[in-house]
């Protein structure tokens, strides 16, 4: 059954050259607003033919390393400045980056569990719909930025996925590593049906997607990585003249083949990591601690690596429940190239 049009429209036209700033318009009611609308920020900078990028921040509204380097694009990339078109919208799930939550506060709706979306679901799924029948149809490759938010801390990499299409996967992958990232990474995804990313993926496009930092804020470091990162993915795809400007140190290759580079709590508790991101584990290592803290005197949980490699993300507050992600490692590989 064909779906109707997508409830949100637009307030900038993507087909008209020039520098365009402004809205994608969800029509709501509630009790706030009896004829409102969620204002989604958007930004339409083309020139001529060429290809096109839509650049994506604020998937999750707590992960501001995305979202702050896309405003800064927005407020500073000039027409004559690209050969194409970029969509930049720096905030995806608006109502959840205005608490900054990681979810929506108007339906609860994680916006990255929600594609491909519902023209007739929550606004949630009805911003999912937009992007995957009406933004993504428009564009060529497709970059989300992604960072730990407030629950998790995480390496800066960029990821690309294993597809079924390999030149597909080649070009993501490449586009991955063009970044410029400390790190790239052939990312296993734990449950990927209802992600932006196989939304893009499923209809041929290029993606590539980060993971930058976490804990609720950002850092003048991982800033700097995002925007470089952002200019080199435009240059890479050709929408800006440059050069590619790489990590000051050698590009690092890690690869999560499994479910298994998630280790989970079981337990719930005070939880000790006694690994920093970025260093070594070795299988059998120790990696956390979890306490009880109902009681002293009660020896803590151990939790061991099942695998050798890197951590690459750790839980960022330090009390823990049952079925948290407290630690990520990933296997240092020598290529991605598969």
């Amino acid at each position: 059954m064909s779906k109707r049009p997508s409830p949100i429209s637009a307030t900038v036209d993507f087909d008209a050259d020039g520098v365009q700033h402004g809205f994608l318009k969800l029509p709501i009611s509630n009790d706030d607003s009896a004829w409102g609308a969620v204002m989604i920020p958007v930004t339409v900078v083309k020139n001529g033919n060429g290809p096109s990028a839509l650049l994506t921040g604020g998937n999750h509204g707590d992960e501001y390393e995305g979202i702050t380097a896309l405003m800064k694009l927005a407020n500073t990339l000039k027409a004559e400045d690209v050969q194409g078109r970029v969509i930049i919208v720096p905030m995806m799930n608006m109502p959840a980056a205005q608490v900054g939550r990681r979810t929506s506060p108007m339906d609860g709706g994680n916006l990255n569990r929600s594609f491909p979306g519902d023209p007739n679901g929550s606004v949630t799924e009805q911003i999912a719909d937009y992007f995957t029948r009406t933004l993504v149809p428009l564009v060529d490759v497709v970059l989300d930025l992604h960072s730990g938010g407030r629950t998790l801390d995480i390496i800066p990499f960029a990821a690309s996925h294993l597809l079924d299409d390999k030149e597909q996967q080649r070009r993501a992958v490449e586009g991955a590593k063009a970044f410029g990232a400390p790190t790239a990474m052939l990312m296993f995804e734990l449950d990927a049906a209802k992600l932006f990313d196989t939304a893009v993926e499923s209809q041929g496009k290029i993606f590539v997607a980060t993971e930058l930092g976490g804990g609720g804020t950002t850092t003048p470091e991982r800033l700097a990585i995002a925007e470089r990162g952002v200019r080199n993915f435009l240059i890479h795809y050709g929408l800006i003249d440059g050069e590619l400007e790489g990590p000051e140190s050698p590009q690092i290759y890690v690869d999560m083949p499994d479910a298994s580079c998630y280790v989970q709590s079981e337990h719930t508790g005070l939880l000790e990591l006694t690994l920093a991101i970025g260093d070594e584990v070795n299988e059998g290592d120790v990696i956390a601690r979890v306490y009880d803290m109902t009681r002293t005197g009660a020896a803590p949980v151990e939790y061991r690596a099942s695998r050798s490699g890197l951590l690459v993300a750790r839980r960022f507050p330090a009390q823990v429940n049952m079925g948290d992600t407290i630690a990520v490692i990933a296997e240092v590989v020598d290529s991605l190239d598969g």
